[in-house]
């Protein structure tokens, strides 16, 4: 029972502090691996090797061949408050060891992602850590951190260093008990490092699990993955995904002056695009890096989509690794304790630099391809991402069940959804009228007499605020009384007026809308769908031809405005093997 003297304030001793700082910093084995992770790649490691048994809890091992330590600054690592950070200033007096202290100003400098100084106290304050390294010399050290107690001795190593960590959280009970299933803790893991294997594709990664404590070796564990760390982001995809993935995609580079207070920089920005056809129901597939350090940022996450605009379909992200450099100063890196986040100066111009960087790539990529499809009733075909070729020399053979055109492009046989490619048509015709601010941007047409339309009070409320935007998408509209307006006049884009019913999807497009420019721009789309043709329309030769031309002139003639494919290709080649031919020739 806790009386009230036992409630003065008292100072907590070191073992405590430490403990309540591990847990600040190593919530769960994933913040261990990144540590350790960083700590590698900061020592000019090529080669990071991860070993997990179980959930991490039971032993962490992380081995790399970068420039390992001496003895001296090996035993130094483990202890709190030291770090190779910070520029020396002044020098003390620590255990019979020089300390160099660090100057606080250098922190707005720094261009690293952290030092064994500043993670291994906190790693050891929460597990049994052992420490083995070698810089180089004739013989290596090993460090062991146990209960608060630290033995050095020397040991064979060639240079690098390998850290383990064992016993995570023993004595945080509370700690431990929060942590997820043993399953959901290893998959954290796994991203944090396939995050770091997909950003430094300089790297050679590699990922090995064990399910049990029963092999504390780590031998014979199941190797998740291993990339060759070639600098190809096209083979680190392949290792962490397959073949499918890293055939669909293109790299790109990109450079880009931003301007903040008078001063200007340069923003880097490279990495890896899969194809819109590749796409995930979530935004975790899209990997993202500043100055090397990898972490899931929201902002760039939502900017990479947005750079694929609308060639994704409606609902789906794409996958993607994305890395931006930019000078030290202008990124905050210590603004998270467990670096989940990195503070940009400017952010807003970032991430604009990596919207345009990623739009201007996949406008440019050569992104079509030929898909090998089998001649079977449960096979599909894929939709092809096609390149700028503006269909020069396709020639349309016919109309397949008033829907689909059927065209003759060398040696491959297209297949055009006529309804996706006439949106597509229609929507980039609106799109440019309306950006060139034409008065009469969508055609309109007048209802005689005005319908009346009754509206939910917060689409009444938008209908007054937005009023000029639908004048200008060609809605004429009055109040007539509480949540009811009279509709004087529809759009009529290519010919076609719309419902007078359709301002309530104009206003729920212009409500849901982040800026006026993105609710436009979904009413757009929608207005688009409306007078395009639809499945059973006929379409005579010429018709079919100046619909495929049109489509061919657009800025992105492979999607339609909702992401899904216009076209499909089927090689020659699919053909002979399916009729058993020898040749791609008649004979």
């Amino acid at each position: 029972m806790t009386t009230e003297t036992d409630r003065r304030v008292r100072k907590l001793d070191e073992e405590t502090v430490a403990s309540i700082a591990a847990g600040e910093v190593i919530t769960r084995p994933e913040d261990a691996v990144v540590e350790l992770v960083e700590n590698a790649l900061d020592a000019g490691a090529t080669r990071v090797e991860v070993t997990v048994v179980g959930d991490g809890t039971d032993l962490l091992r992380v081995r790399d061949n970068g420039r390992g330590m001496s003895e001296t600054d090996a035993a130094l690592a483990v202890e709190r408050h030291t770090t190779s950070k910070l520029g020396d200033v002044a020098e003390k007096t620590s255990g019979g060891h020089r300390v160099s202290s660090g100057n606080a100003a250098d922190l707005q400098t720094v261009s690293t992602l952290g030092f064994r100084g500043e993670a291994l106290p906190s790693i050891a304050a929460a597990g049994t850590l052992e420490l083995v390294t070698n810089d180089g010399g004739t013989r290596g050290t090993r460090v062991v951190v146990a209960e608060d107690e630290k033995h050095v001795e020397p040991v064979g190593r060639a240079r690098g260093t390998t850290v383990e960590v064992r016993d995570l959280f023993a004595e945080m009970p509370a700690r431990r008990q929060s942590l997820a299933s043993s399953r959901a803790e290893f998959a954290r893991v796994s991203d944090a490092v396939s995050r770091y294997a997909l950003t430094r594709p300089d790297v050679a990664f590699s990922l090995v699990h064990e399910t049990g404590g029963e092999s504390p070796d780590g031998r014979g564990g199941r190797e998740v993955f291993s990339t060759s760390g070639s600098g190809d982001y096209a083979d680190a995809v392949l290792a962490v995904y397959d073949r499918d993935v890293a055939g669909r995609s293109s790299t790109f580079e990109s450079e880009r002056e931003i301007t903040d207070d008078g001063e200007t920089v340069t923003v880097s920005v490279e990495g890896l695009l899969a194809h819109p056809s590749v796409t995930r129901s979530r935004r975790d597939h899209i990997y993202t890096a500043v100055n090397g350090r990898a972490f899931p940022s929201e902002p760039l996450r939502r900017a990479v989509v947005a750079g694929y605009g609308d060639v994704l379909p409606d609902g789906r992200a794409p996958v993607a690794v994305v890395s931006v450099s930019l000078p030290p100063p202008w990124c905050d890196h210590n603004v998270h304790p467990a670096k989940r986040e990195v503070r940009l100066r400017a952010q807003r111009a970032v991430e604009r630099t990596v919207r345009e960087a990623v739009h201007d790539a996949l406008s440019t990529a050569d992104l079509r391809r030929s898909e090998d499809v089998a001649m079977d009733l449960d096979s599909t075909l894929e939709p092809v991402d096609g390149e700028k070729s503006r269909f020069d020399g396709v020639r349309v053979i016919g109309q397949f069940r008033g829907l689909y055109l059927l065209c003759e492009a060398d040696d491959d046989l297209l297949v055009i959804d006529q309804h996706a490619a006439h949106e597509r048509v229609n929507y980039e015709r609106l799109r440019a009228a309306v950006g060139a601010g034409e008065v009469n941007a969508v055609e309109s047409v007048s209802i005689d007499p005005a319908a009346t339309v009754s509206l939910s009070p917060a689409q009444a409320a938008a209908a007054a605020e937005w009023r000029d935007e639908l004048a200008h998408l060609g809605y004429e509209l009055d109040p007539f009384g509480g949540d009811t307006v009279r509709v004087r006049g529809v759009p009529a884009p290519m010919g076609r007026a719309a419902a007078p019913e359709s301002v309530r999807d104009a206003l729920d497009a212009l409500r849901g809308g982040e800026t006026p420019g993105d609710a436009t721009d979904r009413l757009l789309k929608d207005l688009a769908c409306h007078p395009s043709l639809k499945a059973g329309d006929a379409l005579n030769t010429e018709e079919a031809t100046r619909l495929v031309e049109r489509l061919g002139s657009c800025e992105q003639p492979y999607a339609c405005p909702h992401g899904r494919p216009t076209v499909l290709s089927i090689e020659e080649e699919t053909f002979v093997r399916g009729f058993e031919r020898r040749s791609t020739r008649m004979g």
